[in-house]
């Protein structure tokens, strides 16, 4: 079996480059660990452990995975479509800094070049303005007018079909080609997979257009090993190794292509360079691991103590605070019923010091027990709870590598390390308990350990003039190697301070459009 390319992950990255080769004329495979999820697969709420969680040892094959290491815990997307299954559809462009720095800094007015790649990206994703705003927005709005910055509030622009509420219709946007949609009904279950058809999820995108180009994809299966033919540097192509992602006894195969694209994420993408670098691979750049950024975020919730509000109702990010000029903030939701979350959260403590930590959760569980037994015990979590994702431009980076044991261990780069407790999100997660009443908590990991948490890792096989500053150079081609590229948020080569799944879009799209049609002669 023989393939022009190999595409190891479907997310955005791999989801556009699939669609784009297949439309120059290319024999294309998608290979995707997870599972295929349609509208009625998806979890009612997140209590379907087995379909909200990917954790395999247990037999469970959901869309989202949880990652902990010593410095980063790390939300992603699993199954066709990726982060996308997941992602709260929020689609911003970053601030001009995020062109000019980092190790992509140079290679190319970035800021320019991408300009028309961002437009093809909203296009493709069907991005426009949320229409409407609810009781956690208005909650964001309040507080940003108590702060004097209610001019820099304002509704996200999202990938959601919203038309009328529940109704079914034709394809909206791609004149037909598409599948049918329906109208969002602003249930805010976007982040445990939208069960309504509304969500602009890659599978109804770039993967759909793909497959009707001739493209294959195969789902729960993950590739182990990618050897290159006869020349080392890959130049006759390359056999790939393939393994079932989900049955005990693994079926095994190994295809040839004369490309691959590695679009696996971050955590897919560096942990199976990380391991072929060691024997398959070994040409591959030392800088692989390192410039690994979090976004510089946290994720605090807040609960609201009052009856008549219901923070659920709404698209799962629906406004946005531009809080100064490094700084976002957003309303995060759930929809109604998927409470599974609060049992991972203890009440939200600042401080440097573990042992402080712990005696202040204590004295707060005493202080105001009857607010923490309405949000454990006698609410509904997801309705009367936001979560504020905090971001920053301002730069720190960690560096993964391989242990003795074959497991990806983290270790701080350049600056300091990570940090849940922000002063300036601290200050941010005070007045937005204060605008709607609420009381405050976190992961427990930040409070027990202070590692924070982040839905959004970055780099790793990031851009740069050569192989001694990246994995990669400005049009995604691997250091050492022909026709192999890295394609995902592992290229990602400074922190864009906001959500960054247009960006990654943008620039896959801009990495294809190098990529000359396959000549009628080509085999």
């Amino acid at each position: 079996m023989e393939y022009d390319y190999v595409i190891v992950g479907s997310g955005f990255g791999g989801s556009v480059s699939a669609l784009r080769l297949s439309q120059k004329g290319y024999k294309v495979l998608v290979i995707e660990k997870g599972k295929w999820y349609k509208t009625k697969d998806f979890p009612k709420t997140n209590w379907n452990l087995k379909k909200w969680l990917w954790m395999p040892y247990f037999r469970f094959f959901g869309i989202m995975k949880l990652t902990l290491f010593r410095h980063i815990a790390i939300i992603s997307g699993t199954g066709v479509g990726g982060g996308s299954l997941v992602y709260a559809n929020t689609l911003p462009t970053p601030k001009s800094a995020f062109f000019n720095a980092g190790s992509w800094k140079g290679l190319t007015d970035w800021e320019t070049e991408l300009k028309p790649f961002y437009a093809e990206a909203l296009r493709m994703l069907g991005a426009v303005k949320n229409p409407k705003l609810f009781d956690a927005d208005l909650g964001l709005q309040k507080m940003a007018g108590t702060l004097n910055i209610e001019e820099k509030f304002e509704a996200t622009r999202v990938a959601v079909f919203f038309g009328t509420p529940n109704e079914t219709q034709k394809d909206p946007y791609f004149n037909g080609e598409g599948p049918d949609r329906t109208g969002c009904n602003f249930c805010g279950a976007c982040m445990t997979g939208c069960r309504h058809n509304a969500k602009n999820t890659l599978d109804k995108n770039y993967l759909y257009l793909a497959q009707k180009h001739g493209a294959e994809i195969w789902a729960e299966n993950e590739v182990y090993d990618v050897q290159p033919i006869d020349k080392a540097d890959g130049t006759q192509g390359y056999e790939v190794a393939i393994k079932s992602s989900t049955k005990f006894f693994k079926k095994r195969r190994k295809i040839k292509t004369k490309g691959v694209i590695f679009s696996g994420g971050v955590l897919g993408t560096v942990k199976l360079l990380l391991q072929l670098k060691e024997n398959s691979l070994p040409h591959l750049s030392d800088k692989l691991g390192d410039d690994i950024r979090s976004n510089n975020e946290t994720l605090i919730s807040v609960s609201g103590l009052e009856k008549d509000k219901n923070y659920s109702q709404g698209v799962a990010i629906g406004s946005i605070l531009n809080t100064d000029e490094n700084s976002h903030l957003e309303i995060c939701r759930y929809g109604e019923g998927s409470n599974a979350w609060k049992l991972l959260h203890l009440p939200y403590i600042t401080g440097s010091n573990m042992v402080s930590r712990l005696f202040k959760t204590v004295g707060k569980l005493f202080k105001h027990p009857s607010d923490y037994f309405k949000i454990y015990f006698a609410n509904s979590w997801a309705k009367n709870t936001v979560v504020l994702l905090f971001m920053q431009t301002i730069d720190s980076t960690l560096k993964f590598k391989r242990n003795a044991l074959g497991m990806m261990t983290s270790s701080v780069s350049t600056g300091k390390a990570p940090k849940p407790f922000i002063p300036e999100s601290i200050q941010l997660v005070k007045a937005y308990s204060k605008a709607i009443n609420g009381v405050s908590t976190s992961f427990a990991l930040e409070t027990l350990a202070g590692i924070p948490s982040t839905a959004h890792i970055l780099g790793g096989a990031v851009m740069g003039a050569d192989a001694n500053s990246g994995v990669i150079d400005k049009d995604n081609k691997v250091f050492g190697y022909k026709n192999m590229f890295v394609i995902d948020g592992a290229m990602i080569s400074a922190n864009p301070g906001v959500n960054p799944s247009l960006t990654i879009t943008a620039i896959a799209e801009r990495a294809m459009d190098k990529i000359q049609p396959k000549a009628k002669h080509q085999i």
